[in-house]
């Protein structure tokens, strides 16, 4: 009977069933989505790079490749508003709040993970409840705190209203409870506290978790707009994104109405058609924007697979 049954699986697994026949099917079709997923990303990217090295005219002409490469692009975006103190100020901040940050969900996480303490389970579930307040509904409390301790255009007002991370934290408390409790439990029966036990096993364990929440730390502080905007009213104290608004408006681009060019009709007189005015100077605002997006894809290029590693750890069997 056992011989029958073998018999019945083998002629089944070479015949091959309706999963086999479409195993290559599939995986074609998964190929070709993840090429026009791929595509989707990399062509604003693309068009971006190309458009800062090219003549404001031919912009919106949507060449694949500049017709003249102009690199005057880069130093009149960098003359036009202060890049330097714009760089200073996001470096600052972006360092400094994904440094706190990054202590505080290693802290907190390894408290919700390994501490015994009354309400735990209740106090990290009022923690996940407050991922669900969108940020703009503590805007205005956040400014009238920085402004009550005078941390208006400091750099404490724009660093402290932000370390505090559920996303950070939650990431890294579930991962810390998928490890081995033999190990933490060895180091206490030898003598280790807290502070050891977390320094000297858990981190280098959950080294690919914990970079790629510093990642995730130092691109969402690079890239944050909102904030900077309304704790910020001086030119010395603005972040790259704030200056990239600026040179906008430098440039008149944001503040300014488009302008009517008249065009001529089949059969009819000259109608009057809208369109952005040939004098602004597009190439120096992405010119801009690549100084802005530049340094975060620099880091995701050298830290993907400690990213991939970090978020798929757990995720399959050995």
């Amino acid at each position: 009977m056992s011989a029958v049954v073998g018999s019945r699986r083998e002629t089944s697994n070479n015949t091959g069933g309706p999963g086999t026949r479409r195993g290559p099917l599939g995986r074609g079709g998964l190929y070709v989505l993840l090429v026009v997923v791929g595509l989707v990303a990399v062509i604003p990217i693309y068009w971006l790079l190309s458009a800062s090295v090219t003549p404001s005219g031919e912009i919106f002409q949507f060449q694949w490749f500049p017709l003249h490469w102009v690199w005057d692009n880069y130093p009149a975006a960098w003359v036009s508003a202060p890049f330097g103190r714009f760089y200073v100020n996001s470096i600052v901040v972006t360092l400094a709040g994904a440094l706190i940050q990054i202590c505080v969900a290693v802290l907190s996480s390894y408290a919700f993970a390994y501490l015994r303490f009354p309400a735990k389970n209740l106090v990290f579930l009022i923690f996940l409840g407050a991922m669900m307040v969108p940020g703009a509904a503590v805007l205005l409390p956040n400014y009238l705190t920085i402004a009550n301790l005078g941390w208006v255009n400091t750099y404490a007002g724009l660093v402290i209203p932000g370390v505090g991370s559920v996303f950070a934290m939650f990431l890294l408390r579930q991962h810390m409870m998928t490890l081995p409790g033999e190990v933490s439990e060895a180091a206490k029966v030898d003598g280790a506290g807290h502070l050891r036990i977390l320094w000297s096993i858990i981190l280098p364990m959950s080294r690919p978790m914990v970079v790629t929440v510093v990642v995730i730390a130092l691109v969402e502080k690079w890239n944050d707009f909102i904030w900077p905007l309304v704790a910020t009213s001086t030119d010395s104290m603005r972040t790259l994104p704030v200056g990239l608004l600026m040179l906008k408006n430098v440039e008149g681009f944001t503040n300014s109405r488009r302008r009517p060019t008249p065009r001529p009709t089949v059969c009819g007189p000259t109608t009057t058609a809208w369109s952005f005015a040939t004098s602004s100077r597009w190439g120096a605002v992405m010119a801009a924007t690549v100084f802005v997006v530049l340094p975060p894809l620099v880091v995701f290029f050298f830290a993907q697979r400690q990213i991939i590693a970090g978020l798929t750890q757990g995720a399959t069997k050995d």
